[in-house]
């Protein structure tokens, strides 16, 4: 059974990014990179030389990037085989995205949970931490 290895990152839609951004940046230490998203590095704990990251990123009100959802947020979840995890969710009768997206990030599926939120799974490249 496939299953889900980590957390890839925490979306989420507000009015003003880059003052939701500052406000982070002020009171919680959170600096955002150009882009706005935030990169929380990781090590592995079986296997400590293996690192991740965590992005955590605000998103226009506006995107339309977590569609069809309603849901003001997305949560996207590191998988190590996104085929397989896009084929068992299918067996399964969920609701997922026909198309799949290669990037130099990685392979990116989606799927709805029963709820009605979009949910972005994500298999980082091989050589990526």
């Amino acid at each position: 059974m496939e299953r889900v290895t980590g957390l890839g990152g925490i979306f989420f839609k507000c009015d003003d990014p880059k003052k939701i951004e500052e406000w982070y940046r002020q009171h919680l230490g959170i600096e955002p990179s150009g882009d706005g998203s935030v990169v929380f590095p990781w090590r592995d704990r079986e296997d400590p030389e293996k690192t991740g990251y965590t992005v955590w990123s605000p998103f226009p009100k506006s995107t339309k990037y977590f569609d069809p959802s309603r849901a003001p947020f997305m949560i996207n979840y590191r998988v190590a085989n996104l085929d397989k995890m896009l084929e068992q969710l299918r067996q399964a009768g969920a609701q997922v995205d026909e198309r799949a997206e290669d990037s130099e990030y990685g392979r990116f599926g989606w799927v709805m949970d029963p709820e009605g939120n979009r949910i972005e799974l994500w298999e980082p490249p091989a050589d990526a931490p």
